[in-house]
């Protein structure tokens, strides 16, 4: 045990005692001012009680105390069971009986005793004294007042304690929540921990090497950034990125969210906001970290519910105006993520703030690989595991979902009692993430089952058949979450999409739907995501993309959302638009049905196997159909990927744990 901790175990130990010591002492004050022990006798008397005892010769002497209108009547011990009744048997004889009585005039009084002392009633002697406040009694008086600074102490303190106001209770309410992380830390964060995001660190290198030397770029008269934004979907590793920037930097990072100077209170925000930026230059250089700064950062002036007094905009103003107030070369930047900068203030994006913005997309497959490579190592893994592998099974994954599949298939792995975590693990992990988990003790009547069946064989139909829809990779009919089945793809990671395009994809989701109505007579609620995913889509193209033979080459979407309340065109043209998109979704079902109809002993074939074995793969389907004509470098690779899945699914089987294996992409549609 070091020094240190003995002297703070020796403190606190000290700091006990005297708590105890102070409540003894409490205790025994409280004993000896209020007990009773039976030696002396007082009681309260009214004024007229007072005047009868006189007149009877009960009392013996009487104190008066002028400057409290109150008097002590002491009262003869022979008299004293007239007085005080049962109670004068107890009496000490050496005690003296005495009653407390308020006097309203002291003129009244003086009166009354010079004509019991000629009566000849009263025979003792009147002593005038002036009375001091007693500790009792001054302590009734102040009581009030210690309590309620006990109770403002006591509040002060637990509001410090809960970090509503921090060191400083209610005091510091307006001090700045950042949580800070100091320089020189052995664990701290750097980019060999950021996996991926080639671009996104070459940009920010430039923030690092001013932080480490901005004397060469001052020297040029050159200007670091103030500010960069973080721009990116949720779960690329804004966070990560920001926090890799002060380490490799080695200089001190305030890290908080934007929501951390909203409050109650008004003014608290733009107090924080300045608080903040007072300990940044006391602490230069360094990093100024702002998550989702969104729910500061809003457009002004777009909440028609706020009044021109609103805490965020306040907020805002002083950041807005923080930014442009430090110094050029004070060393402190500002760094701030979102994933919504489309409704951000325009003047916090002007140059001068947030001079730049980094973009962080979705990883591709060479990234997907790096990130995979940082989140297998605490992993205790199979030796058919292999990085190349899962990445291919894993397109549009973010960092985030990627650390969440091998967590997944670490539980999986563990909940089988297994010593390593194999691929079947992570083939299992990335179904559940996908689909859901699955639902085996879901009952399913055989024609609810037949209908699955058709469906998904749809979809699995025209995907083949169709050259740019997606390659398939499994199909199943076995419930997961809400989908009563699904059909997984490996899309291509393609940058622009052409209509043609987006046209096959449109059929092959159609398929579904038209196969139900051609081959069972009816039409059922299963196809509602497949419904929504394609008006969705049909939309996009015409009123967006300009996709449409009525409203060529016209895009009604602004990204400032400047048509927040109102349509950006007529009446007419929202009918055209409608009517364009009953056409599309029409044609294209149209022909999701004759290319069925083409190939209806195949599909028939392909859902009697999918109503047999649950699962079935890409290669299941090559057996009926043939070879896909059009083959592409998604195709080559799954030949590879199906065989390594058959054979997981083999195993898995064999284990007992049915439909539990196998591929990827969330945008497959599913049968709801």
């Amino acid at each position: 045990m070091t020094d240190n901790n003995k002297k703070d175990k020796k403190n606190a130990g000290g700091s006990k005692i005297w708590s105890w010591f102070y409540i003894a002492l409490f205790i025994a004050f409280g004993y000896m001012m209020f007990k009773d022990d039976g030696e002396s006798l007082t009681d309260k008397a009214t004024y007229t009680q007072f005047k009868e005892y006189v007149s009877k010769g009960y009392v013996n002497n009487l104190v008066v105390y002028s400057n409290m209108n109150t008097m002590e009547m002491y009262i003869k011990p022979d008299s004293a069971m007239y007085v005080f009744g049962d109670r004068a048997a107890k009496l000490n004889p050496l005690a003296r009986p005495m009653l407390s009585v308020g006097v309203g005039s002291m003129d009244s009084f003086q009166e009354f005793i010079d004509q019991a002392e000629q009566d000849g009633t009263f025979t003792g002697s009147v002593e005038y004294r002036k009375k001091s406040r007693t500790g009792m009694e001054l302590l009734i008086s102040v009581l009030p007042f210690l309590l309620l600074i006990g109770l403002w102490i006591f509040m002060s303190r637990k509001m410090s304690g809960g970090g509503a106001g921090g060191p400083g209770g209610v005091f510091s309410v307006g001090k700045s929540k950042a949580r800070v992380y100091e320089k020189g830390k052995p664990d701290r964060v750097t980019f060999k921990d950021v996996a991926g995001q080639a671009e996104a660190k070459a940009e920010v290198q430039e923030i690092v090497e001013f932080l480490k030397n901005p004397k060469k770029y001052t020297d040029l008269g050159g200007k670091i950034p103030k500010g960069a934004l973080l721009v990116g979907p949720p779960g690329t590793g804004k966070t990560l990125l920001a926090k890799a920037v002060a380490g490799e930097a080695d200089v001190p990072f305030f890290s908080l969210s934007g929501s951390d100077f909203v409050e109650m209170f008004v003014g608290v925000g733009a107090s924080r906001v300045r608080d903040l930026f007072h300990q940044a230059k006391e602490k230069s250089p360094c990093i100024i970290f702002i998550d989702e700064i969104d729910a500061v950062g809003r457009a002004r002036g777009k909440n028609p519910s706020m009044g021109g007094n609103d805490e965020r905009e306040n907020t805002l103003n002083q950041l807005l105006t923080e930014m442009d107030g430090f110094g050029t070369n004070s060393g402190v930047i500002i760094l701030a993520a979102t994933n919504r900068v489309d409704i951000l203030d325009k003047a916090l994006l002007r140059a001068g703030r947030f001079d730049r913005q980094i973009h962080l997309d979705l990883p591709d497959l060479n990234e997907r690989k790096e990130v995979f490579g940082v989140h297998l190592k605490p992993l205790k893994l199979d030796k058919d595991v292999d990085r190349d592998f899962l990445a291919r099974q894993t397109p549009g994954f973010s960092g985030a979902d990627i650390a969440n599949v091998c967590n997944e298939a670490a539980l999986i792995a563990a909940r089988h009692d297994k010593k390593k975590v194999g691929k079947d693990d992570f083939l299992a992990a990335v179904d559940r993430i996908i689909g859901g988990l699955e639902k085996k003790t879901k009952v399913l009547t055989a024609k609810e089952k037949e209908t699955i069946a058709l469906h998904e064989a749809g979809h699995a139909t025209l995907s083949w058949f169709l050259e740019y829809a997606n390659p398939l990779v499994k199909v199943t009919i076995v419930p997961r979450g809400r989908a009563l089945g699904a059909a997984w793809y490996l899309p291509e990671e393609r940058q622009i999409t052409t209509k043609e395009q987006m046209l096959d994809e449109m059929c092959a989701t159609l398929g579904g739907r038209a196969a139900e109505e051609l081959f069972t007579g009816h039409i059922s609620s299963g196809a509602m995501n497949d419904l929504e995913r394609v008006t969705r889509q049909s939309y996009g193209m015409i009123a967006y993309l300009g996709m449409s033979e009525s409203l060529p080459n016209l895009c009604y979407y602004s990204s400032t959302d400047e048509y927040a309340f109102q349509k950006p065109y007529s009446e007419k043209t929202a009918e055209l638009i409608d009517s364009d998109v009953k056409a599309l979704i029409a044609s294209q079902y149209e022909r999701a049905k004759a290319l069925l109809l083409e190939h209806q002993e195949g599909h028939h074939r392909l859902a009697q196997l999918l109503m047999e074995r649950e699962v079935i793969f890409a290669e299941d389907v090559e057996q009926i159909f043939g070879k896909r004509q059009w083959a592409s470098r998604s195709d080559e690779i799954l030949d590879d990927d199906n065989k390594e899945n058959r054979e997981a699914e083999t195993e898995s089987n064999a284990d007992g744990d049915t439909g539990s294996s196998t591929l990827t992409q969330s945008e497959a549609p599913t049968f709801n």
